[in-house]
């Protein structure tokens, strides 16, 4: 298979891609081969605070016909949506196709931690490790703490790639579990700070490709990567039959929430939908970059990052394809308290789903904001990941002494 940079695919035949190219963020008409992957954003065009703007796929969608999209088979994996994702060179894990689940008042819940690895990420590492697989690349590196690195080493091990995953001290014991399962080499490294410059060393040196963000002072992210998390808005589309009013999505970088606007986006352009759904961004009060960017006006922002449980999401910087899917859907930006993802997360667990802190944002948001419902169609909250991802999960203590094998005991213990 031969893609518009005229290197050939390692893992198989492109599904049919109508990607073209490496598109500006700031100026669609600057488009850049598919290969090689600019980790560090457009070389022409800049963002007003300066900084490189990000970069995402284009594609041929005059060449794409929506039965062509919507007329394959029903199953798990990214397969079904392959004319509009990158080529697909590194095989799948069955990632998508994930429930949506409808709670007591209405408000669908789309259900992320049934991925591969439990979590959205998943949906990134097909195509971030495929950009891998197809510029040759022997490994990936990733600095996570959280589920991207344990869904990097799943993919780079199913793709035959060595993974360098750079953790904190206090990553979740649940993800160290999964790096080392995958066969990751685990490189615990404190202060943050000191991990870029060894990134980009591995990268230079040894041609281990990253597969998240190359740029320390904001964030420009993988190309690729939102193409992915696109396909969430393709299958909340596909199930609901109709656009939904309003989509909730729990933001750190704003990579999701961006995949999420586009992928509506695109089926606007496809003449399949008349409208993009309102995308709101939910992040933590003890950061939230984006809602700073929002509020004042910039394209990215730094800010300092104070103490959160909802640690996948806490970030200091924001980037800017997030300010583009709020800005661009009529969106809002939501800042959110631990009290107010801890209720959030009681109130799924009491429906049967059992979500990492950081990934009920989205419900907590829409729970703060008091929408129950909209005139213009559903509502529909993201839950990115699994309770098993929690830092807190692991430090509560959850052993208790046994107890008398007697009726009255149970019984009392029953309520």
């Amino acid at each position: 298979m031969k893609h518009a940079a005229g290197s050939a695919s390692k893992g198989g035949d492109d599904g049919g891609s109508r990607a073209v190219g490496q598109r500006s963020s700031a100026d669609p008409a600057v488009v850049h081969p598919l290969l090689p992957v600019r980790l560090g954003g457009c070389p022409k065009t800049v963002l007003a605070d300066g900084t490189p703007a990000p970069l995402d796929i284009a594609y041929a969608y005059e060449d794409v016909a929506a039965g062509e999209l919507f007329g394959r088979p029903a199953e798990h994996g990214l397969e079904r949506w392959a004319p509009l994702l990158p080529p697909l060179a590194a095989p799948g894990l069955g990632e998508g196709n994930t429930p949506l689940v409808r709670l007591d008042d209405g408000t669908w819940i789309k259900d992320e931690s049934r991925n591969p690895t439990w979590s959205h990420k998943d949906r990134l590492n097909r195509v971030t490790v495929s950009a891998a697989l197809l510029s040759g690349a022997p490994g990936i590196v990733v600095s996570s703490s959280g589920n991207h690195g344990a869904s990097a080493a799943a993919y780079a091990a199913r793709a035959g790639l060595r993974c360098a995953v750079f953790s904190s001290p206090d990553a979740p014991p649940a993800v160290a579990s999964f790096l080392r399962a995958y066969g990751a080499t685990v490189l615990t490294v404190a202060p943050r700070e000191a991990v870029w410059p060894l990134v980009r060393r591995i990268s230079d040196e040894l041609g281990y490709q990253p597969v998240g963000n190359f740029t320390p002072d904001s964030h420009t992210g993988h190309p690729f990567g939102p193409e992915g998390y696109k396909t969430i808005a393709y299958e909340v589309f596909l199930e609901l039959g109709e656009v939904p009013s309003d989509v909730y999505v729990p933001t750190g970088y704003g990579e999701l929430l961006f995949g999420v606007w586009k992928g509506f986006h695109e089926l606007e352009l496809l003449g399949l939908v008349g409208r993009v759904p309102r995308i709101h961004s939910c992040e933590p009060a003890a950061g939230a970059p984006l809602a700073t960017a929002l509020r004042t006006g910039r394209p990215t922002a730094k800010v300092p990052v104070g103490e959160s449980d909802a640690y996948a999401i806490d970030c200091a910087v924001s980037g800017y394809r997030g300010v583009i899917a709020v800005r661009e859907s009529g969106g809002a930006a939501h800042v959110l308290t631990d009290d107010q993802m801890a209720a959030a997360q009681v109130e799924l667990a009491g429906q049967g789903l059992w979500c990492e802190l950081s990934s009920v944002a989205g419900l907590a948001a829409q729970r703060s904001s008091g929408q129950a419902g909209a005139d213009d169609g559903p509502v529909v909250c993201i839950v990115t990941s699994s309770g098993f991802k929690d830092i807190a999960t692991a430090s509560r203590d959850t052993r208790h002494p046994p107890m008398p094998a007697d009726w009255e005991t149970v019984r009392a213990a029953l309520g």
